[in-house]
């Protein structure tokens, strides 16, 4: 889970450090606030199916609150020379792969901004695989494509800009459709790293709707559409309303228009 964001010190530096403590009392890795230098100083890194794949993490502030005076480790802020440092340590350590998790970009603004493609870049050319941004609280584009290092070499890199909301109780445009990545890379017998495929699960955030009920669903889009029109063609009731398809099919197409793939 990555936890650097323009939130995370809401509660100050006692409320950052109890969000790590739930998470380490859940047994769930972390990375982007820390309670000490040496944690921050320490590289995230996942061997996943064979492959080591280190994770870094970075937000672009903390909406106006000071980092704490003597406690600058406890938050990675979006820095380059910081980025280079922690890509660095990860290559020492022969990961095959590095991901980095970005909280940036323009809130509720489907595209992205100038920075954040400058960023992108910066991240690719200095050693950066796949990068999974966030913040703006709606999707954003998508790209796999090969590019070509100062040293000539090529590689497979893959961005998607900001992943939306997972689930929220949000009402803005773009707010409730989002989507579940997934990603297949293959690591070779030469170490070299390929993004095979790319592909996702469109999802929605649904209120229920029985009276004073707060409670979110969260609808697998092309399942419940497929769903509903087999209904109807065998004469049977749907288990959603036809203004809840009729909304779902508006929600798939601006899925795949933001994302781009």
């Amino acid at each position: 889970m990555s936890t650097a964001g323009n939130h995370c010190l809401d509660m100050g530096f006692s409320g950052l450090s109890r969000t790590i403590d739930v998470l380490d009392d859940a047994d769930i890795a972390h990375l982007g606030t820390y309670k000490s230098q040496e944690d921050r100083d320490t590289i995230l890194i996942k061997n996943v199916k064979g492959a080591n794949i280190a994770f870094i993490n970075y937000t672009y502030g903390t909406n106006g609150i000071p980092v704490p005076n003597g406690q600058e480790f406890c938050v990675n802020l979006i820095d380059k020379e910081l980025i280079k440092s922690d890509i660095a340590k990860a290559k020492e350590q022969n990961v095959d792969m590095i991901v980095a998790c970005m909280h940036w970009g323009t809130e509720y603004l489907t595209t992205a901004n100038r920075e954040q493609e400058e960023l992108a870049d910066f991240l690719f050319q200095n050693g950066v695989d796949i990068i999974l941004g966030n913040h703006p609280h709606v999707l954003e584009p998508m790209e796999k494509k090969t590019i070509t290092l100062e040293d000539g070499t090529t590689k497979d890199v893959f961005v998607i800009y900001a992943l939306g909301n997972f689930i929220c109780d949000q009402n803005a445009e773009n707010t409730r459709n989002s989507i579940i990545l997934n990603l297949k890379m293959t690591k070779h017998v030469d170490n070299k790293i390929t993004i095979d495929k790319v592909d996702y699960v469109p999802i929605y955030m649904c209120k229920e709707a029985s009276s004073g009920s707060q409670k979110m669903r969260l609808l697998d889009i092309q399942k419940n559409i497929d769903n509903y029109e087999i209904d109807m063609n065998n004469g049977v009731k749907p288990a959603i309303s036809s203004a809840l398809y009729n909304n779902l099919k508006t929600q798939l197409e601006k899925i795949k228009k933001i994302v781009g793939m």
